[in-house]
C-alpha cells in the first residue's frame, strides 16, 4: 500500500518511538493529575504528530490511515491515556476538516491546535437567527481541558417534526467543565463532563453528521484529498482500535522487562523464565498481539485502498470495521489478562506499569463503540440479512 502523507511514515513512527520513554515516565503523574502531565502534553504537541489529520493547506500532514494507526499504537506502548487522548484529537481534527473554509481558517490557523470531541448527541440545537442555541451535557469528553475547541454531537429539529444529529463546534472557553473524572482506567485522559445552556453557535459551525457517517461529505472543501474519502465510523474505529492494540504491545513489553530475575514464590522456580507455564503465557500473548494488530491493519488498509480507488463501501464492509474493532479490543484484553495474571503480587504497586495497562484496556473494552459483544452482534445481524440496529456504522 502506497503511503499518503506529507511526512514519511518512517519519520512519524520515529517521532512516536522517541516519545515512548517520555510518556512512560509521565504516566503515573498523568494518572494522579487525571489529565496529561505538562511534560507529556508538551512532548506530544512538540512532536507534530497531532498534525496527522489536519488539512495540508494549513500545515497538516494528511496522513493515511495505516500511518495513523501505527503511530497511535506506538504511543500506546508508552501510555494508554496519552495515546487515547491523541486519538480523540486526531479524530476531531478529521471531523473539523469537513467544515467550511471560514471555520477551518480560524481553527487551523495553528496547525498544532487541539480539538476534542464527542460523538454521542448530548445536547439540543434550537434554531435562532444566524445559527443555533445549544443546551446540553457531554460526558467522557476526553482531553477537553487541554483543548482549544470542542466538536460535539447534538440534535436539531427537522421540518417534519423529527430530529437529526449534527456536530457543533464550540470554543472550549464557552463550555463549563464538571470535574467528575474519578475512574480506575484511562485516568490520565481527563475525560470530564462539559455543559452549556443556550449557547449561541453560528450556522457555519454546525455540520450534519448523518452524511458524514455514510461517507458523503457535502461540505468537503478538498474533494481530491484521500483522507476524507471514507465513512466516519471505519476511520474512528481504526483510530481508537490502534490504542487497544498498542496496549497489548505495552503489556508484553512490561512483562518481559520485569521477567529477568523474577521467581515464582513458594515454588522451586528461582527463575520465572524457566517455567514451562511462562513459556506458554508468552507465546499465547504473542499470538494475541499479532491478532490484534491484524484486525487494526486490515481495516486501515481497506480505508486507504478505497480512498485511492474511489470505490464505495458496502454495508458489510462498514460492519466489518466495527467487527475488527471488537476483535482488536477482545484480543488485546486477553493478552493483558494473561500477562497481568503472570506478573505476581509485586505488580500491584503503582510503579509497575502492567497494573495500569490492565485497567486501561478494561476501560476501552467497556466503551460503547468498542465493546466486543456489541460489535460482534452488529456484524452478525448484517451477516444474517437483518438491518443494523444502529446508525453508527
Amino acid at each position: 500500500m502506497t503511503t499518503v502523507t506529507t511526512l514519511p511514515r518512517s519519520e512519524l513512527l520515529r517521532r512516536a518511538t522517541e516519545l515512548g520513554p517520555v510518556l512512560r515516565s509521565n504516566a503515573q503523574a498523568s494518572e494522579e493529575r487525571r489529565q496529561l502531565s505538562d511534560e507529556a502534553l508538551e512532548a506530544l504537541g512538540g512532536s507534530g504528530l497531532l498534525r496527522m489529520r489536519v488539512p495540508r493547506r494549513y500545515g497538516g500532514y494528511e496522513s493515511d490511515m495505516r500511518t495513523v494507526a501505527e503511530v497511535l499504537a506506538e504511543l500506546a506502548r508508552g501510555d494508554g491515556s496519552a495515546a487515547w487522548t491523541a486519538s480523540v484529537w486526531m479524530i476531531s481534527s478529521w471531523m473539523v476538516g469537513l467544515f467550511p473554509d471560514s471555520v477551518r481558517d480560524e481553527v487551523f490557523a495553528d496547525p498544532d491546535v487541539r480539538i476534542s470531541g464527542i460523538l454521542s448527541p448530548g445536547a439540543m440545537a434550537a434554531p435562532t437567527d444566524g445559527g443555533y442555541l445549544v443546551s446540553g451535557k457531554w460526558s467522557f469528553n476526553t482531553g477537553c481541558q487541554q483543548s482549544d475547541w470542542n466538536v460535539n454531537a447534538a440534535v436539531r429539529p427537522t421540518p417534519d417534526g423529527q430530529f437529526e444529529p449534527v456536530m457543533v463546534l464550540i470554543p472550549m472557553s464557552d463550555l463549563h467543565v464538571i470535574d467528575d473524572w474519578h475512574t480506575v482506567g484511562m485516568r490520565g485522559s481527563g475525560s470530564v463532563t462539559t455543559v452549556c445552556q443556550d449557547l449561541f453557535v453560528p450556522e457555519d459551525r454546525v455540520l450534519p453528521v448523518g452524511p458524514v457517517i455514510f461517507g458523503m461529505h457535502p461540505m468537503q472543501q478538498d474533494p481530491a484529498t484521500p483522507m476524507w474519502r471514507a465513512p466516519f465510523m471505519p476511520v474512528a474505529c481504526t483510530t481508537v482500535g490502534s490504542v487497544a492494540y498498542g496496549l497489548a504491545e505495552a503489556a508484553k513489553d512490561a512483562f518481559l522487562e520485569r521477567l529477568p530475575g523474577s521467581k515464582i514464590t513458594y515454588t522451586d522456580y528461582t527463575e520465572q523464565s524457566a517455567a514451562p507455564l511462562t513459556h506458554l503465557q508468552i507465546s499465547s500473548a504473542t499470538v494475541g498481539v499479532d491478532e490484534a494488530g491484524y484486525h487494526v491493519r486490515r481495516t486501515a488498509d481497506l480505508i486507504d485502498d478505497k480512498a485511492a480507488s474511489g470505490e464505495q463501501w458496502s454495508l458489510e464492509e462498514r460492519a466489518r470495521a466495527r467487527l475488527d474493532l471488537g476483535a482488536t479490543c477482545l484480543r488485546a484484553k486477553e493478552v493483558v489478562d494473561v500477562l497481568a495474571n503472570a506478573s505476581g503480587g509485586t505488580s500491584l504497586y503503582n510503579s509497575v506499569p502492567i497494573q495500569r495497562i490492565e485497567r486501561d484496556i478494561k476501560a476501552l473494552n467497556l466503551h460503547a463503540i468498542m465493546h466486543p459483544d456489541t460489535n460482534y452482534e452488529l456484524y452478525g445481524r448484517i451477516a444474517c440479512g437483518l438491518e443494523p440496529n444502529t446508525q453508527y456504522i
